[in-house]
């Protein structure tokens, strides 16, 4: 996608900004352009979390795909309406003025009369010795993007998620041996992954193992855990590994956000107004939100489309509210 923003250049005020390249901000983008509503699309990269997950057998329509693929399938159904994405650039602030709103980032300022926060989430760090400085070397947060780096090679899986469990049977086609180095005493997420992890030759399991260290001088060369036993013992041990994909969640991407509530995982607190049929309002009026950044609980493609759906369609009665003066 190329540098025109929404359906139309538009020199004034916008009817919506939306913020955000994954499932929920594209779903809204396509409803904003078919209401030819003047609107903006700020996104630092297009797909989000999506273009980064590996294999999806869950979404409608696509009985097996992965997420680079379905992420441009995503991408091909905007472009059919001609919505361009100010790609590449990053959120600074969002500021209120009177009823208005301006949307900053490193390169412009739009102004609107409604944002849609739809920025997902992104990796959260470990904060251990060795993490930041071998990043790019051996560490990383996107086994979709890193896996077949590390063809034959050794690498460990920190966490014991959905995330995590993606990543090791990504890696298992490609590595030659995977650990999963689980903080948690089993594995918790789709039993289906479970069961392949468990059937599996190359993956290696270590449970209430809790990372101390990832070791490497110029590139990775281990992961140091301390494992506590069934007899309360934490011993020390350590990994021989070339990679360590970090998988233990994620976190807000709402850095920018300082205007709307959020509960105490930092996600957007959202509700409904059932007396005017809207919904995924924020505390601040003019400021919707939709998918993984708010605390929506079920974190899906799929409900993140569906949310940004429902954001935009409360957006439009949100700005016929406005021009009637009510």
């Amino acid at each position: 996608m190329n540098q025109l923003v929404g359906v139309k250049k538009w020199c004034c005020v916008y009817d919506l900004v939306i913020i955000g390249g994954g499932p929920a901000a594209l779903a809204a983008a396509v409803y904003a352009a078919r209401q030819k509503i003047s609107f903006a699309v700020i996104a630092e990269n297009i797909g989000g979390q999506t273009a980064i997950s590996a294999d999806i057998e869950n979404y409608l329509g696509f009985p097996a795909t992965n997420g680079p693929e379905l992420s441009n399938s995503f991408e091909r159904h905007v472009s059919k309406y001609e919505v361009g994405v100010k790609e590449g650039e990053k959120v600074l602030a969002i500021q209120q003025s009177g009823k208005n709103f301006t949307v900053k980032t490193a390169a412009s300022a739009y102004k609107t009369k409604a944002v849609l926060i739809a920025s997902g989430k992104k990796p959260r760090k470990l904060n251990v010795p060795g993490e930041d400085r071998l990043y790019g070397r051996g560490v990383t947060y996107c086994a979709t993007c890193d896996a077949p780096v590390f063809a034959g090679k050794d690498i460990a899986v920190i966490g014991g998620g959905n995330s995590a469990m993606d990543a090791a049977l990504l890696a298992e086609k490609y590595s030659n041996k995977v650990y999963i180095i689980n903080i948690n005493p089993e594995l918790k997420g789709d039993a289906i992954m479970m069961g392949s992890i468990r059937k599996s030759k190359k993956i290696t399991v270590f449970s209430n193992a809790m990372t101390a260290e990832i070791l490497g001088e110029k590139s990775v060369a281990g992961v140091k855990f301390r494992q506590n036993s069934s007899s309360g013992d934490n011993k020390e041990k350590s990994v021989s590994v070339q990679g360590a994909f970090v998988e233990i969640g994620y976190i807000p991407s709402v850095d920018f956000d300082r205007l709307t509530q959020k509960n105490k995982w930092n996600e957007i607190i959202i509700h409904d107004d059932t007396e005017h049929f809207m919904s995924n309002l924020t505390s601040v009026p003019g400021i919707f939100a939709a998918g993984d950044v708010t605390d929506v609980p079920e974190k899906q493609i799929i409900v993140a489309a569906g949310e940004g759906v429902k954001a935009v369609l409360s957006i439009f009665k949100f700005l016929g509210s406005q021009m009637q003066g009510y």
